[in-house]
Order: structure tokens, then sequence, then C-alpha cells
């Protein structure tokens, strides 16, 4: 009995998913700052204080772009590749990222290693799960090297050689995770109205942002007709925001003379075209974020709790969970019973889904921010949501607060970003009572229909 007794407390701990990802991505962070931390990191070999290294270090894992410090001035070559191995191991995910390592080392992945995985890239099913990975993988290295090789021949132009790669690799694996750091003080600012640099970082993240299922489905379907009904609504919905963004980014800054006022009118396209997508995935700019007017800065907090698409390297509620919000609020309206997209069905548990993520993601964002104002005694309030909102979308454009955050607010928005990469409902299920592997469980009692008033 004693025997018993022991080896029933001595037995291994079964995490549940929700809870293995936050401790995957944890422990990444946690590399990850004490790498940053070493002295030989920073250009000044004088090491980053711990909640300076944390932040950066949740940030390249949680590939935001928000930082403290300037990547290309404070960080050496080894603190940068460092920041670039962090933003592409988090871009994958760590499942990915070790399910890779497995594949490498010709190791067995087992049935909880594929369930692990399936719950991380958020697909529909475990067929064809290690297929899918192998995808994405080769997917990454076709479009980061091809985005890598375009702007360094671009950058070539300008500096010499080996700093045109460097600048290419750098910039391409950050665009390509939807990261949004960069090597220059002012980001991408000089290159406004560079129509390679606009359109090879733009369309670098909008393939990242997409999702790796839609960018598989295209190859493999090759018809519009055959695509699956998240594919079509993820693109749908992408084209669609991504027009009318700039469009509003165009009529709502054109006259504001520190920020489009200033340019040509086809320089003002470009920049209308840069801001207006970016806001949904990456942290680039290529004007100054801090000069932008209220109502852009307004516009924008939609766009970046929206964020990317589903199973991609960006964050944000997703375009499809907005979608279906939108559809399930249509068929309300209208009286119907079902909520239906392109002549499909969505079903209720989906749409439930779609409501508690969306739902999650105000409630954290609203503690955080309220918390902020207590932090922040005297910032801008606006200011402070976008940097929240930016945060909770992985999104990493910053209003000018961020490197004045106290230490305090800074750990505020590194929780907010890691909230945001791993999902708000992920990270609710992590802190609920009931164990996450019981979701499904409908319970054995019913009780009596009860009325409640609402609206």
């Amino acid at each position: 009995m004693l025997f018993s007794n022991t080896f029933k407390k001595n037995k291994p701990i079964n995490l549940d998913p929700a809870h293995i990802m936050l401790l995957g991505f944890l422990a990444l962070i946690l590399l990850g700052t004490g790498l940053l931390m070493l002295p030989f990191a920073t250009s000044d070999r004088h090491h980053l204080n711990f909640i300076d290294a944390l932040f950066e270090a949740t940030s390249a894992v949680c590939v935001t772009g928000l930082a403290v410090v300037d990547t290309g001035t404070t960080f050496t070559l080894f603190g940068q590749i460092v920041l670039l191995i962090l933003i592409q191991l988090g871009g994958w995910g760590f499942m990915t990222s070790g399910i890779l390592m497995f594949i490498i080392l010709g190791k067995r992945i087992g049935l909880k290693s594929r369930l692990l995985l399936k719950e991380s890239i958020n697909t529909f099913s475990l067929q064809g799960v290690i297929k899918l990975v192998r995808r994405i993988i080769l997917i990454t290295v076709i479009v980061e090297a091809t985005g890598a090789l375009l702007l360094a021949i671009r950058w070539s132009q300008e500096m010499s050689w080996d700093k045109a790669i460097y600048y290419g690799i750098f910039h391409s694996i950050s665009a390509f995770n939807n990261a949004g750091f960069g090597l220059e003080p002012d980001n991408l600012s000089k290159w406004v109205g560079d129509p390679t640099v606009n359109i090879v970082i733009t369309m670098l993240f909008i393939l990242g942002g997409i999702g790796f299922f839609v960018i598989a489905d295209i190859f493999e379907k090759k018809s519009l007709k055959k695509l699956s009904l998240h594919t079509k609504v993820a693109l749908l919905v992408t084209l669609i925001i991504n027009i009318v963004s700039t469009l509003v980014i165009f009529a709502l800054e054109f006259n504001n003379p520190a920020t489009l006022g200033s340019l040509s009118t086809i320089d003002k396209w470009w920049a209308a075209y840069f801001q207006g997508v970016v806001p949904r995935t990456a942290g680039f700019n290529t004007i100054d974020i801090s000069q932008l007017t209220l109502s852009s800065l307004t516009y924008m907090n939609g766009l970046m709790f929206i964020g990317a698409s589903s199973g991609s390297t960006g964050g944000g509620i997703k375009v499809t969970t907005f979608a279906v919000l939108l559809f399930a609020l249509w068929s309300v309206l209208t009286n119907k019973e079902d909520v239906n997209v392109f002549r499909r069905r969505v079903s209720k548990e989906v749409v439930f889904r779609a409501f508690s993520i969306a739902i999650s993601g105000v409630i954290f964002i609203s503690l955080i921010f309220f918390l902020l104002t207590i932090t922040e005694k005297g910032a801008d309030m606006s200011k402070l949501l976008f940097e929240t909102v930016s945060a909770f979308g992985t999104v990493g454009l910053s209003a000018g607060l961020t490197g004045d955050l106290s230490p305090i607010g800074r750990i505020l928005i590194t929780i907010m970003m890691f909230i945001g990469r791993v999902g708000p409902l992920t990270m609710a299920f992590a802190l609920a009572v009931h164990n996450y592997k019981n979701k499904n469980n409908k319970g054995k009692i019913r009780f009596a229909e009860g009325k409640i008033l609402i609206g």
C-alpha cells in the first residue's frame, strides 16, 4: 500500500494543451531573456536589465515588434541574431519548431505530439498535420529567401553588398513573421515612397499573416471553386479590409503635415497603403505613428484588434473570427436560425467560440489598460490604449509611448504581448478552473430554461 501511494504521488503530471503551449512559449522567452542579458549581446557591453531583456525577448517570441531600445544601435550582431532566431521560432510556434527538430533527427512523432501540434497551428484535424509542418517550413524558406534577395538587390544601391544582404535577411524574416523589428532608428521611414521596399515588405507580412493553411490550400487546390470555406473567407475579408484601410488612412491623414501632408501625391498613396495594411499584422512604419490624428489611431485600434488570419504568424482575434461575428450578427438581424457563408452553414460551436475569443480579448485589453492608467499617470490615454491594443494584436506599432513606460508598465505590456501571441481564449482556458480536456463535456444535468432580458 505504501509503495502504491508513493507511486501515485510520483506519477508524471499530465498537462493539457493550453498549459503546454503557455509553458513552451514562456520557456523560449526566458531563454531569449538570458541570452539578451549577456554583455556581448549589446554594443556597449553593458547587459540589459532583466525587465528590458524580458520585454525584448517577449516582443520577439510573440512576433510583436514593440521595443524599449533601438534594435540597430543597442544590439551587437550576436544580439540581433538572437532576436532573429526568437522571431522565427515564435512565428512558427514552439510546437512547430519542436516537430522540425524531431524530423531533422529522424525521431518518431507520437499521437500526443500530433495533438499538441494540431492545437498549436490551429488546424482542423490530425490528418496530414506533419505534412502541413513540412509545408510550413518549405513555404517559410522560399518566401523569406525570395524577400531577402529582392530587398538586398534594392538596398545594394545605397549600401555595401554584405550590409544589404544582412538587411535583406533581417527584414525579410521580421516581415514574414509579422514581427516589425527594423535596423534603422526610424524603421522604414526613409523608404516611404520606395515601390520595391513597400511592395516586398507588405507582401511578406501579408503572406505571413494570411496563414500557412491558406497558402497550402491555394497551392493544393489551384482553383477558386475548390478552395475551403476558411480560405475563401480569409482572402475576401483580408482584401476588403486592406482596400478600405488604405482609403481611410489616405483620407484621414491627407492634410496632416506631420504624416502625409508634406509628401507628393504618389508617396501619399504609398504611405497610406503601407500604414493601411500594416496595423493588422506587423509593426513596421514609413511615417511617424506618434503624429497620426486621433481618428487614425482609433481606426488602427480596430485593425490591430482584428489582427491576421488563423494559423498565421500574426495576432489579434483573427479576420475569420471577425467575419464569423459579422455573419452571426447578420443572421440575427435577418431572423435566420443558421449562420450561412458562401452557401455553407457555420456550426454554432464555431460561432460561440468566435464570441468567446472576442469577449476574452476585450476583457484582457480592458484589464491591462486599466492597470496602465494607474502605473502611467499623466500619459496620453489614447496612446496608452494604442500601445495596449498593439501588444494584444502582436502588431508592434507604437505611438511613441513604449520607451517611456515605467518598469511596471513594461511588465504589463509584456504580459499583454504574451496573451496576444498564445491567444486570449487559450489563455482563458489555461486560467479556467475546469480542465481544458473537459471543455466539450456538456454535463449530464440539463436545467429548466430561464428568462433574461437583454438588449
